[in-house]
């Protein structure tokens, strides 16, 4: 893992300032395929930190862009959910700096793709249409207007869990959206598993955490096993 300075690319597309991310490199020889990671409403916690190096080990030079970097989540929590539902602003443009590093590094194939957790799978969903060759959305929120933003976009693996009760119908939501627009895609949603269920541990502040149980969110390692393989056999189908 290599904490990565992308201030100066940053300011090209109306980036944070500064803006960092962190760089899980696959082992042996490259170049490999890239992936743009987008964390969860938590930050770019250890956890999150743990899933770049599980997509680094299955292949793919993964940059975890830090969307807070410019003062943590205390800070800019509330910009990013505004640029969010507005759907322009500066997050956008952290993604896009990290995919076009991505795109300039000798070590990445050219071939990109982007995955996001929580929040970060809303902001993928709503990137599938800027230069990614693949997507991955886990527990990510949908837009409104959902057709309209799938117009054109690139080939989705999307991942619910059923006790979710924030996204409740979101997978045969996106799956029937997906199948009228003719995208490629592999949606589930696991009847065991509510938000967050691909995390081994619950993230986020302590005290919260009992909270967070009784709300059903955290890991479901029963689940978890069977997303991850789907998402790195879509991966492999649609970024080699």
């Amino acid at each position: 893992m290599t904490e990565i300075d992308l201030t100066q690319q940053a300011a090209q597309f109306g980036g944070s300032q500064p803006l960092r991310g962190y760089l899980a490199t696959p082992p042996g020889e490259g170049p490999w395929p890239g992936l743009v990671m987008i964390h969860e409403i938590m930050g770019l916690e250890p956890m999150m930190l743990r899933h770049a190096d599980r997509m680094a080990q299955a292949g793919y030079l993964t940059l975890a862009v830090d969307l807070f970097s410019a003062g943590g989540p205390r800070r800019c929590l509330v910009s990013t959910m505004r640029a969010l539902s507005k759907r322009e602003g500066r997050p956008f443009g952290d993604i896009e700096t990290a995919r076009t590093w991505l795109t300039t590094s000798p070590d990445c194939t050219g071939k990109i793709g982007v995955i996001g957790f929580c929040m970060g799978g809303a902001f993928a969903l709503l990137t599938t249409t800027t230069g990614f060759a693949a997507a991955s959305t886990n527990y990510g929120p949908l837009p409104r207007d959902l057709d309209t933003t799938l117009t054109g976009s690139c080939p989705i693996v999307a991942t619910y869990g059923a006790r979710d009760r924030t996204l409740r119908n979101a997978a045969p939501k996106l799956e029937a959206a997906l199948t009228k627009a003719n995208i490629p895609h592999d949606v589930k949603e696991y009847p065991t598993a509510g938000h967050a269920f691909l995390n081994e541990e619950l993230s986020g502040p302590r005290l919260l955490r009992p909270l967070l149980r009784v709300a059903g969110i955290g890991p479901d390692p029963t689940s978890a096993p069977d997303a991850w393989h789907r998402i790195t056999t879509f991966f492999a189908q649609h970024l080699h």
